[in-house]
């Protein structure tokens, strides 16, 4: 080919060559086996161009290749890389990866529980750990070139994703920032905003899938494409999608009734025939057990598969039937090497806590070949799962959607149970974002031809919703940024209010919010176009019908406070009637289902109790449980009252009634009709209507007849036109409060925050105090708590466990809450600084309320959880695991995550509490140390 050319053009294309070869890439593409993507490239072109990038592409693309180059221009330029993710798991295997290529002396880690070689040139951390080096202005960062941010699609997240905005916001102009996300659909809009705060940034966007995916639908013996043959199977071309029609065939015949009893015509023997062919046609459909999908997918070699199941206890239930069914996918040699790696691996578990934590059942399940992976799993068991995942050991894992964040586990395939899952407040649909990112795991670069991902059938499903889940790309980025009182005193003290405010104002959070306005406001202009004919219209020859058209909404509207006055007073009338009522009264219950004669069980009159949230009381009114006069006990409801009622008669209620015995309630029943089913109710009579004698109203009425307008032949056409003014009107006020609520929310919130800091002395201008410089080394959601308790003394004179409880309530959230059972404390001092604790909060809370600090808006202090505080004070007292773990009926894996998250705050407190003259520091330290042991300090690196 190269004959071809002339000497000029072989002179050009060598020249071109010597250029390539001369850039960093050249070696760095050397590096690798495979030859890199064009995305991959162009973002490494523009990063060696001095450009920040930001790289949006599908899971298993291989955009870390693109942070890996940081790294490589970082050592070559004598400079400092550091590279972020989201979760210690994630920091630990790039870490490894790291090490493994450039050497363990030119790498390090930082997370909260880990420091390794901390000042080597490339160090990988969590995302937090930057964001406080940056506040505390750590030396660190002296010599800092370039900053990989791994995951930053993360900064969607409600609870964490603020970190990443504020590290992108307070990073020194001079370093380079690179951003690897998942795809999102504003990936221009986040890139722009990038380009605002950072600089020339180059945004790379890739939608291919270097592995194709294939989508499929399990039912009954079968698996089903779910997109017909020469549709684009779940890649990103532009092919029709249509849904397979046998799918939508085997829906229809799910849902199709096979006898219908009203329809008489058919005879016996058609009835048994129409019942037996349905039998025959059902049989072909039925969700698939466990370890029936995973025999299926060995028999066609689909394996090694992930199987999402959204419960770890699901998880945990798959392993054993896959177990008790006998299945086993390892052959004797793989069998021996698992057992040699997990013993390697789990050395340093001493042996009296192996069988606390399942060690044995797991292990049995590994050498099948079979694992579960989720939250509740010791790290160090998830670690070994992952690993003999990636050899090939285990080709079968069971997991929650936290395996689908960042850990570098691919596979063959993916298998969704359910469409369905908690999100810590209702079960909801898994949106296309979600289904994206658990599918994005089938398909290993390198190693499969096509990745395939399987949904299995489930009762009522559809098809084509299926097929737009798997086919929508939507998965835009939001941000959740919100100032906090620890962001707010670092802020103060290093630039001042004022240039704070504008910092702030820079987030992605008002630059989205900035940008929503635009439409907005267009949308203002055209009702204000709409406003101008509708007026027109309802002009009146005879006066001013805009007036007119007023009054008769004020009388209106006078008429409707009237009734809601009156049916409030109904209602407490009849909520006070129902709080006299008695055990043994018999009362005519007046509307509803179990309307008429019934006696009283339980007045049902309720404590009334506070749900932790600015003491609001929860209050719903009695709810007297009754036996009917037809057997039935029924507890009612203020609806079932919509007037006052009154004892017709008195009865004895035999010490003997059982309300759950019918004899019992046929008895009693049959006694209150014999005692009082003679007597006729009283009709409640209706007040006087109290329009009827309303000065207003008589005013308005009036004023109305007395308008020129009154008289007008086309007074109800100009009516109209005038409701039509009137609704568009109002429509555009709350559009321009949209407008105004939106401009400058951040630096409002900011502003409410300082107000109350300066109230409680951490402010004072521009200046910090020495109690806001304690707070600014608290990182925390209860960061103004630990301070407050710092400052009033509340910890001194603890002893190291009974601390460590304490700290536990500003870590520890319940993932349910159960109110029903008080959490156990330790008694003496701590549980007395618990309730100190509690009391704080309190103030605080009502402060935030006078200061309109919301919680609901992820500003604020939430209360302090003290489900965790015996366990922490248990575990600091150097009691075992297996009696720790049994009082707290918690998996090892969150005791082990809590007690990290203590003794991360622990840090935090010895470092802010006052060295001298206290207790607290000296103590905090001991208290690490306490905590540190065991499963808790085996290191997860390695």
């Amino acid at each position: 080919m190269t004959e071809d050319l002339s000497p000029a053009e072989r002179y050009a294309a060598a020249r071109i060559r010597a250029a390539v070869e001369a850039t960093a890439l050249s070696p760095f593409r050397a590096m690798y086996e495979f030859d890199l993507d064009p995305f991959q490239i162009e973002a490494c072109q523009a990063l060696e161009a001095g450009r920040g990038v930001l790289v949006a592409a599908p899971t298993g693309s291989g955009k870390t290749i693109v942070g890996e180059f940081a790294v490589h221009l970082a050592l070559e330029q004598g400079r400092k890389c550091f590279y972020t993710t989201p979760i210690k798991a994630l920091s630990n295997q790039k870490y490894t990866d790291l090490a493994k290529r450039y050497g363990a002396d030119k790498v390090g880690l930082l997370t909260g529980d880990n420091s390794v070689n901390a000042d080597a040139p490339v160090v990988v951390m969590t995302t937090e750990v930057l964001r406080n080096m940056l506040y505390a202005g750590s030396p660190a960062l002296l010599g800092l070139g370039y900053v990989v941010m791994d995951e930053v699609h993360y900064l969607s997240d409600r609870f964490r994703g603020a970190v990443w905005e504020e590290v992108i916001i307070h990073l020194p102009e001079s370093v380079t920032l690179v951003s690897l996300s998942a795809t999102v659909s504003n990936a221009e809009e986040f890139g722009d905003w990038l380009d605002t705060v950072r600089g020339d940034t180059a945004v790379i966007v890739s939608e291919h899938r270097p592995v194709p995916l294939w989508q499929h639908v399990m039912a009954g013996r079968r698996m089903y494409d779910l997109f017909e043959e020469e549709s684009d199977h779940g890649g990103r071309g532009t092919g029709r999608r249509e849904v397979n029609p046998d799918l939508v065939r085997l829906a229809r015949m799910e849902n199709q009734r096979s006898y219908n009893p009203r329809d008489r015509r058919r005879g016996k023997m058609v009835r048994e025939a129409d019942r037996e062919r349905e039998r025959r046609q059902r049989s072909r459909i039925w969700t698939p057990g466990r370890p029936e999908v995973i025999d299926r997918l060995d028999a066609e070699g689909l394996l090694p598969a992930i199987t999402f199941i959204f419960s770890r206890a699901g998880c945990e239930a798959a392993v054993q039937q896959c177990m008790y069914a006998g299945l086993r996918l390892n052959d004797d040699g793989a069998r021996l090497r698992v057992r040699e790696i997990v013993e390697e691996r789990t050395s340093s578990i001493p042996t009296e806590d192996l069988h606390v934590l399942g060690y044995y059942e797991w292990l049995e399940g590994l050498e099948r070949g079979i694992a579960a992976h989720h939250a509740g799993m010791l790290p160090t068991f998830k670690e070994v799962v992952e690993e003999l995942f990636v050899r090939g050991l285990v080709k079968a894992v069971f997991a929650t959607e936290t395996l689908a964040l960042g850990i570098n586990m691919p596979a063959r395939s993916v298998v969704l149970e359910k469409l369905v899952k908690w999100n810590g407040e209702q079960h909801a649909d898994i949106t296309p974002g979600e289904y994206t990112q658990l599918t994005g795991r089938a398909g290993r670069r390198g190693i499969d031809v096509e990745g395939h991902a399987v949904v299995l059938w489930q009762r009522a499903m559809d098809p084509a919703a299926l097929a737009g889940l798997a086919g929508t790309r939507t998965y835009p980025l939001r941000s959740s940024f919100r100032p906090s009182y620890n962001m707010a005193v670092n802020l103060t003290q290093q630039f001042g209010r004022h240039r704070s405010r504008e910092l702030l104002e820079t987030s992605f959070a008002q630059f989205q919010a900035d940008r929503s306005v635009v439409g907005i406001s267009r949308q203002v202009q055209k009702n204000e176009a709409g406003l101008d004919g509708y007026r027109e219209g309802m002009t009146c020859h005879l006066g001013d019908f805009e007036e007119y058209a007023r009054l008769r909404r004020d009388l209106k509207d006078r008429e409707n406070d009237l009734a809601k006055q009156g049916a409030a007073q109904r209602r407490t009338a009849a909520a006070v009637s129902l709080e006299k009522l008695k055990p043994g009264d018999v009362i005519h219950v007046p509307t509803g289902k179990f309307a008429g004669l019934a006696l009283v069980l339980d007045p049902g009159i309720p404590a009334g109790r506070t749900n932790g949230h600015r003491g609001f009381e929860q209050h719903d009114g009695p709810r007297p449980l009754v036996l009917t006069a037809e057997r039935q006990v029924k507890r009612l409801a203020s609806i079932d009252f919509p007037v006052p009622v009154e004892p017709l008669e008195r009865m004895r209620i035999p010490k003997s009634f059982n309300a759950r015995s019918p004899q019992s309630r046929r008895d009693l029943a049959s006694a209150l009709r014999t005692k009082a089913g003679h007597i006729v109710p009283e009709r409640h009579r209706k007040s006087r209507s109290a329009a009827a004698e309303d000065r207003e109203i008589a005013r308005l009425r009036a004023e109305l007849r007395a308008h020129p307008c009154h008289g007008c032949a086309e007074r109800e056409d100009h009516a109209r036109w005038a409701e039509r003014y009137h609704r568009l009107q109002r429509d555009t006020l709350q559009l321009e409060r949209r407008i105004e609520g939106r401009t400058n929310t951040i630096a409002r919130t900011f502003d409410r925050i300082v107000a109350l800091l300066t109230e409680l002395d951490y402010l004072r201008g521009d200046e910090v105090t020495e109690h806001g410089r304690r707070l600014a080394r608290l990182y925390g959601e209860l960061d103004l708590l630990a301070s407050e308790c710092l400052r009033e003394g509340v910890w001194e004179g603890l002893s190291p466990a009974e601390l460590a409880a304490c700290v536990s309530a500003l870590v520890y959230e319940a993932r349910q809450s159960d109110d029903a059972v008080a959490p156990k404390v330790p008694a003496g001092r701590a549980k007395t600084a618990l309730g100190e604790m509690i009391r704080i909060w309190g103030r605080l809370d009502a402060l935030e309320e006078d200061f309109k600090i919301n919680q609901t808006e992820g500003v604020g202090q939430r209360e302090p959880d003290l489900g965790f505080a015996w366990a922490a004070y248990q575990w600091a007292s150097d009691k075992s695991l297996d009696e720790v773990l049994r009082e707290a009926e918690m998996p090892a894996g969150d005791f082990v995550r809590w007690s990290k998250q203590v003794i991360d705050v622990l840090g935090q407190i010895a470092a802010a509490a006052p060295a001298e003259g206290g207790t607290v520091s000296r103590n905090a330290r001991k208290a690490v140390d306490a905590l540190l042991r065991g499963v808790v300090a085996y290191s997860s690196v390695g």
